[in-house]
């Protein structure tokens, strides 16, 4: 059985999930970015009063509720950050000068990781 939710409300809990910190501690040195986060959606779109339309995602399962796969869209939304990489880099410095070394640290030291056969800081010498 598929339910459904209003593609606004589940684009608010996406950017809500992506927006939340793991493990929120001391000791977290945050070392990814996220540049755009595509979703491709199963959409059903339908006519409401005063010529508006609802489109709503479906969840997973199969069509209930006399939808028929005729009536299901699918569609593909980008999600992308307000601020670019060096925005977030320099609030990060400015709110964290005190961890700005250890961050860079733990970013090279996780970029460097190879496989796990091979190590590219120990090809590159370090």
């Amino acid at each position: 059985m598929s339910t459904e939710i209003g593609l606004a409300e589940f684009i608010q809990q996406v950017k809500k999930e992506l927006l939340t910190t793991y493990p929120k501690n001391e000791n977290d040195t945050p070392i990814l970015c996220v540049d755009s986060v595509e979703l491709e959606l199963q959409v059903t779109v339908k006519t409401e009063g005063k010529g508006g339309i609802k489109i709503n995602v479906l969840l997973g399962g199969e069509l209930s509720g006399g939808v028929s796969k005729d009536g299901v869209q699918k569609v593909k939304v980008q999600l992308s950050p307000l601020l670019t990489k060096e925005q977030i880099l320099k609030a990060y410095y400015k709110e964290n000068p005190e961890k700005w070394q250890k961050f860079l640290e733990t970013t090279v030291d996780a970029l460097l990781k190879g496989d796990g056969e091979s190590n590219l800081n120990e090809d590159l010498g370090g």
